[in-house]
């Protein structure tokens, strides 16, 4: 709790968090989340560094430096993440958005037409289909890059499409959210299906360090792979003669998703390299026939 007589100033709130651990970045979000400002304020910081912090702000600040010391992610704390340039509201009824999943997004535009200058665009547009869309991030990054594409975005999560529901609507993006288990019940036919899938295994020591973000949106089974044989056994039939479907996976799984995919039928399997060079998504096409 703050002190009556002892206002604390923006710099002395800054060197208090990093005495307790916290790194720069982390302290300076958090003290402008506290402070009721954008976190592209930083420059701000410095500007009014010797500015009295009110006690509400103190108190706010404190209570959000506890929380982070117990290791709840900084985009829970702060309710925001970029992803792919758009600035996304999480919480942890959602998986925080990883900068890894913008390989999924940039594999899946390289298939896509490019986006249709002035009035023109297809007398048809592209359909795709985003399993397990939780915050909404991979539909919504390709809707805002291709405004042509009609995007379908499924959740087993109710909770989870609220907040999708609720980023697109702020972004004005129209995407159509349904509630689903991967492709049971869906009827339609995509030229692409994406997904980021839970794919840790149940007993990899990772997931508790992952404890508050949702377990049903990491954890798949004894190998991490029980979504993923899930999804690559569907596929096919939801998927238009020729169709994709790109699959996001653990850093270690890339052989075994590629068997699981020539296994199903799919052509032109290969994977695709994240910014740290590790083999982080994987795809293949279905055939052209049928």
């Amino acid at each position: 709790m703050h002190t009556p007589d002892s206002p604390l100033t923006v710099a002395a709130a800054l060197k208090r968090a990093r005495a307790q651990g916290l790194d720069r970045l982390d302290a300076q979000l958090l003290l402008l989340h506290a402070l009721g400002r954008a976190g592209q304020d930083r420059a701000w910081l410095l500007a009014h560094d010797t500015d009295a912090l009110s006690a509400d702000a103190q108190d706010r600040f404190a209570a959000l430096l506890t929380r982070r010391a117990a290791g709840e992610p900084l985009a829970y704390l702060t309710g925001q993440r970029e992803f792919f340039g758009l600035n996304l509201a999480v919480d942890a009824r959602v998986l925080i958005p990883r900068p890894d999943t913008e390989t999924l997004v940039t594999w899946t535009l390289e298939l896509l037409p490019p986006a249709p200058q002035g009035t023109a665009s297809p007398t048809r547009p592209q359909r795709l289909l985003d399993l397990g869309t939780g915050s909404g991030a991979i539909a919504l990054a390709l809707k805002a890059q291709r405004p042509q594409l009609e995007v379908h975005a499924l959740d087993q999560s109710e909770a989870a499409l609220a907040v999708a529901r609720a980023n697109a609507d702020r972004l004005g993006l129209t995407i159509d959210f349904r509630h689903g288990n991967w492709l049971d019940g869906v009827r339609e036919r995509y030229q692409l299906i994406v997904a980021n899938p839970p794919y840790i295994a149940d007993t990899d020591p990772h997931l508790a360090a992952l404890r508050h973000e949702p377990l049903r949106a990491l954890s798949a089974g004894p190998d991490g792979l029980r979504d993923l044989r899930t999804i690559i056994a569907s596929a096919a039939r939801c998927l238009e003669p020729a169709g994709w479907l790109l699959l996001e996976h653990g850093y270690d799984q890339a052989r075994s998703v590629c068997t699981l995919l020539e296994a199903a039928g799919f052509g032109q399997v290969q994977s695709r390299a994240d910014l740290a060079g590790i083999a982080r998504c994987s795809g293949g096409q279905r055939s052209g026939r049928g």
